[in-house]
């Protein structure tokens, strides 16, 4: 039976003009409310204000305008069923056949920092919600809408379809509804619940981005769900794994810890290398690749501005899985393109605002949720955090910084030498840091760098002096460290028996 009456009520108003005036051509009556009749009024689509239909007026500032028995019951009769055609013959409610409604931006709205409750509340969608579950609950005969890159697929249906769409179409739109109405709500709990701190349920639903390659391994299937077009645009090469998403996500809270040109590479989540520069990113290449040359094959490479050729022709020259970068120079993009396997990723502003999300990891039986990590801690009135007989010169302030900024994004155990603006050493995820030390040590050697000189970060504090002692026999003369451990002033002690300058930051940064 063809389509004959629409309910159209909506936010975000993106192809709604067009797709209004391809329904009026087909002779549909539009019904629709507030601003949206407003919308489509001044935009000269013939419409009926959804008070009019009813006959009753919109209430309470517009909080009560489609909660409507002459509404619900438009959607939710059943056409084959005789005493819901007596019902509505009798309370004269005719039916309609396509609701289009998408939500108040709440997911939005809470994602401002100055947010307040009132305002969150405010854009809590009562009425749309309502109208999307009863148009999905009766799709054997209603259409319904929540997402306007559907507008064009319904057009090409009414006239495919004599003016009704398929079965199978309104089914998966019926199937997206009650998914989008399951993750509004669990945005609208999850956001409550963290303002009233009660924390008893957590709930999360996501639309599915894409299937993934595969998981750690080809074996395992993985998905990716949520809004990760909206953080990276993928501008070439094969399609992502999980452990691709992972790297990506690692590079980005990495780079974005750093203002100065910077180049980063990592292979498996860690860094293997870090470098600096005032403006030739070549230079930042070149003491990052050097702090490990064997390590980067197959890894990750991201930089915090645009890819220029000049870098590009220089990395290309090794196999790298992935390069991220805010964009490519279009001579840059043209040539590292040649290599097909390559995937180029541009990190969208957006990126950075996504460190800041939870971290959501499967747990027995359930999911565990922590805050996130963004930022360094602990960097601010160094000169004041000295715990040795020698305090730290200007220069090894500035290598603190930079090896305390690197050292958080390496699994814990981890241990980075460094200088002001490159790594030198870097020992990841050992079971005692001492071995992480040793091994730091051990791939600086390799490199032909040496650490006479050098700075140490540690993710968190030394439980013992043996750690620190071997950093400082290979050559640190300053270290940066949380402090906290019940050996602090035998470790204190041993720093000051070889003269090394030591600070505490009092912020740790484990990373597992």
């Amino acid at each position: 039976m063809a389509i004959q009456r629409a309910l159209l009520s909506v936010s975000d108003k993106s192809g709604l003009l067009d797709f209004a005036r391809g329904l009026e051509a087909r002779g549909v009556e539009i019904l629709s409310t507030g601003g949206t009749a407003k919308h489509l009024a001044d935009n000269g689509v013939k419409v009926k204000d959804v008070s009019d239909y009813t006959g009753f007026p919109e209430l309470f500032d517009g909080r009560v305008k489609t909660l409507h028995p002459k509404v619900h019951g438009g959607l939710l009769q059943r056409r084959d069923d005789d005493q819901d055609k007596r019902d509505a013959s009798k309370h004269e409610i005719p039916v309609i056949d396509l609701v289009v409604v998408n939500l108040y931006p709440f997911e939005q709205t809470v994602a401002k920092k100055d947010v307040t409750l009132e305002q969150a509340i405010e854009n809590i969608d009562i009425g749309g919600p309502s109208m999307l579950r009863s148009a999905a609950k009766n799709h054997k005969w209603v259409t319904v809408v929540c997402d306007p890159a559907d507008y064009p697929v319904v057009l090409a249906e009414l006239d495919e379809h004599e003016g009704d769409t398929s079965l199978a179409t309104r089914e998966r739109l019926a199937c997206k509804v009650f998914l989008r109405t399951s993750s509004y709500d669990a945005a609208i709990g999850n956001f409550l619940n963290h303002q009233q701190v009660t924390h008893k349920t957590f709930s999360v639903s996501l639309p599915l981005y894409s299937e993934l390659r595969y998981g750690d391994n080809p074996h395992q299937n993985a998905s990716l769900y949520g809004n990760f077009g909206d953080c990276y645009t993928k501008l070439h090469g094969k399609e992502l794994s999980y452990t691709n998403v992972l790297d990506i996500h690692a590079a980005a809270g990495l780079i974005h810890e750093f203002r100065r040109p910077t180049l980063a590479i990592l292979k498996h989540t860690n860094p293997c290398g870090v470098g600096c520069a005032d403006e030739d990113l070549r230079e930042a290449w070149q003491k990052a690749f050097e702090t490990d040359k064997q390590a980067p094959f197959g890894g990750v490479i991201v930089i915090n501005r645009s890819m220029p050729l000049s870098l590009a022709r220089v990395i290309s020259e090794i196999f790298t899985d992935v390069i991220i970068a805010p964009d490519f120079d279009a001579d840059a993009r043209a040539h590292l393109q040649k290599k097909k396997n390559l995937r180029l990723i541009q990190m969208l502003p957006e990126a950075f605002e996504a460190l800041s999300d939870p971290v959501i990891r499967s747990a027995p039986g359930g999911l565990m949720v922590m805050d996130s990590d963004p930022r360094a801690l602990g960097l601010e009135d160094l000169e004041t955090k000295v715990k040795t007989k020698r305090p730290p010169t200007r220069e090894e302030l500035e290598a603190m910084r930079f090896a305390w900024r690197v050292v958080k994004h390496v699994k814990s155990n981890a241990i980075v030498f460094a200088s002001h603006d490159r790594t030198l050493g870097i020992g990841a995820g050992q079971m005692s840091r001492v071995d992480s030390c040793r091994i730091a040590v051990w791939k600086a050697a390799e490199a032909g760098l040496s650490l006479k000189g050098s700075v140490v970060a540690s993710d968190a504090m030394f439980p013992f002096a043996d750690g620190l002692i071997a950093c400082a026999e290979a050559g640190a003369t300053a270290a940066i460290q949380p402090g906290g451990s019940m050996r602090d002033e035998e470790v204190i002690a041993a720093a000051d028996e070889r003269e090394l300058a030591m600070v505490f930051t009092g912020s740790r940064h484990f990373l597992h």
